[in-house]
């Protein structure tokens, strides 16, 4: 019962933790045992993956066909819009100042390092591949909505709920586990001190890049809305470290809701903007992501292409979507568009979840404040279009 009371965020550390240490002292035996481990959960998650992209987009694309029609509309487009700038913003700041901090040796020291072999694996090919997963979704989910099928909207909710049940006992209990297995790896073969480095540094960036991101989220909207940008950003502080307590969008709605409101926002736009945006704005998690992908490639010394990247972000701006109410929320919904278009292996994709996690609350203020920003933009345009 005490286990099951810490978050996941302690047990993932702990967990690296506890890797690094045994990975120094245990024998190739044991850590052998770990990485056969690992093998066999890296081909649990593919399967899994697909079914994730099914069961959470489509009933997500679905559900944003209903609602206010233009207005769902343009809040959704300033919100994708917005997502997208923030993915970009973390592109080019990250491949400007990452080679530098990469620069001791770190890529090719880690990617030429020896890999511990499993003693066996069980493979499990998934259903279909990614990205028939992400069309199937795309079509079934606006031909839900096209059509108002309640009986399919219905079936695909519930098996939403499968997938998340699946999500929150079969896969988050194991990942600290699965992440201690790669770490004791790591560590038996000289990688983990430099990775635990280089994640302190990707931190202290991404950090930096968060402020400057709704600083210009606040001036873009201060300027449509005539508003002054800090003193607007500055009510919106204790939806942030609402969130930072929380790490939950829609455990903040109240307070994000009240923020808003304080900041001028007709009541009718913030009730339905705040809830909405809490569920398609994910800017600050979608720069997180990206951020860690560029770092972790470059330690991997893959390259990172913009053109690449370009439909990464693209299509992480609707991924995005799917992430809240799930438990590791987007990064879960985005382990497809990372093995599908930037070719990461199950090993990668779980040292992004152990990144990503480990600054989970600091994404979550920032996409709920920026909520904030574009409830601005979006009372400006009601109200000149009621003029």
């Amino acid at each position: 019962m005490k286990l099951k009371k810490i978050g996941l965020l302690p047990r993932i550390i702990i967990a690296i933790v506890l890797g690094v240490l045994l990975g120094n002292f245990l024998p190739e035996a044991v850590v052998r045992c770990f990485a056969t481990f690992n093998s066999i959960f890296s081909n649990f998650l593919s399967f899994l993956i697909p079914l994730i992209i099914v069961g959470l987009v489509t009933p997500a694309i679905a559900g944003i066909g209903k609602g206010a029609g233009k207005l769902l509309l343009i809040t959704a487009l300033i919100a994708y819009g917005d997502t997208v700038f923030s993915g970009y913003f973390s592109y080019f700041t990250s491949t400007t100042v990452f080679p530098s901090l990469l620069s001791r040796g770190a890529a090719s020291s880690i990617s030429e390092a020896p890999a511990v072999q499993p003693f066996f694996t069980i493979n499990i090919p998934p259903l279909m591949d990614v990205m028939s997963a992400l069309v199937l979704s795309f079509i079934l989910g606006l031909g839900i909505s096209f059509f108002g099928s309640a009986s399919l909207k219905r079936g695909f909710d519930e098996f939403r709920e499968i997938i998340a049940k699946a999500i929150e006992v079969a896969l988050i209990p194991i990942l600290p586990l699965y992440i201690m297995g790669i770490f004791m790896t790591m560590a038996f073969t000289g990688q983990a001190w430099r990775i635990i480095q280089v994640f302190i540094a990707i931190i202290g960036v991404i950090f930096a890049m968060h402020v400057i991101l709704l600083i210009l989220q606040y001036c873009i909207a201060g300027a449509i809305a005539h508003r002054n940008p800090f003193k607007a950003l500055y009510t919106m502080l204790p939806a942030y470290f609402t969130a930072l307590g929380t790490s939950s969008s829609a455990a903040t709605i109240p307070v994000t809701l009240a923020q808003t409101k304080k900041n001028g926002v007709r009541d009718e736009v913030a009730g339905f903007v705040i809830p909405l945006c809490a569920t398609i704005h994910l800017s600050g998690s979608a720069m997180k992501i990206t951020a860690c992908a560029v770092a972790l490639m470059l330690m991997q010394g893959m390259p990172i292409e913009f053109g690449m990247f370009t439909g990464f972000i693209l299509m992480l701006g609707v991924m995005m979507v799917a992430a809240p109410g799930v438990p590791g929320g987007a990064i879960m919904a985005a382990l497809g568009v990372l093995q599908s278009i930037l070719g990461f292996n199950a090993e990668q994709q779980a040292l992004m979840i152990a990144l990503y996690i480990t600054m989970d609350s600091f994404g979550t203020a920032c996409n709920v404040t920026g909520d904030g920003a574009i409830a601005l933009i979006v009372n400006r345009i009601k109200k000149n279009a009621e003029k």
